[in-house]
């Protein structure tokens, strides 16, 4: 690469880092990582190479939040309808998931990261789900940071079956319907060990939530970008987090009550 181009990349990355305010850090970020296919495409190539490309991206984005003190990461890796996708497609990418764990437990150990995962897992396939238990097993001492892959997820079934679990725990008699809150509700979803995401960024151009964390994020603060997740680096989430801490975040209030 031109040293041009590397020097002006450092300085860009610098001048982000330099602009984070460390007590203002999101405690826990959720990203929908999207453009692999249109990013192959713009190569020439196959839209497998995209998803391919779009690891490394992995990888710099969870170090990068490992390094900041990010408590929680949850990456939107593959929804319920990802599997309307080509057969030839939806098997890479189920095979690509088994050699990406394979081979990152040894970094995730190394930066002290624990893997777990939502979503519908056992209905992934065998070696899929083998792989995903071994690195949640292989990493489940870890206490620095949590990486939460969402893997055949659906936020609306996972709202459901949260739904049907509370009617369920109401007939039996262990909920009444008094005690019912949003707080009650949380704890019924898949979600249940972390707190609500504070930033949801999603990459590609495209400003849709697609089906993902839907009350979670309620009070999320939402970033676009449109750079394709294959190039999305460690200058980036910093832009995302500098984005996020410039606003002002009022559920509901008025700016004077925050003062």
């Amino acid at each position: 690469m031109n040293p041009y181009f590397c020097t002006l990349n450092w300085l860009k990355i610098k001048t982000f880092l330099n602009q984070i305010i460390h007590d203002k850090l999101p405690k826990h970020i959720a990203v929908i990582m999207d453009g692999n296919g249109r990013w192959a495409k713009e190569k020439n190539r196959p839209r497998v190479f995209g998803h391919k490309n779009g690891v490394t991206a992995v990888r710099e984005v969870t170090e990068a939040c490992a390094e900041l003190g990010v408590s929680y990461l949850t990456l939107y890796a593959f929804s319920q309808e990802n599997w309307n996708r080509p057969k030839f497609e939806v098997n890479a990418l189920m095979s690509l998931l088994v050699e990406t764990l394979s081979k990152e437990v040894r970094t995730l150990n190394k930066n002290n990261i624990r893997l777990e995962a939502i979503g519908e897992l056992d209905k992934l396939p065998q070696k899929t789900h083998l792989a995903l238990k071994k690195g949640i097993i292989d990493t489940q001492s870890n206490d620095r940071m949590t990486l939460v892959l969402a893997l055949n997820y659906s936020s609306r079934k996972e709202i459901i079956q949260a739904s049907k679990d509370v009617v369920r725990d109401i007939k039996a008699g262990h909920l009444t319907e008094d005690q019912l809150d949003e707080d009650v509700f949380s704890t019924y979803l898949e979600t249940k060990k972390y707190p609500d995401p504070e930033l949801l960024i999603r990459t590609s151009g495209e400003q849709r939530i697609s089906n993902y964390l839907l009350w979670q994020i309620a009070y999320a603060e939402l970033y676009f970008t449109k750079v394709f997740w294959p190039d999305f680096r460690k200058e980036n989430l910093y832009e995302a987090i500098v984005d996020f801490q410039s606003r002002e975040r009022r559920f509901g209030k008025i700016s004077e009550q925050l003062v």
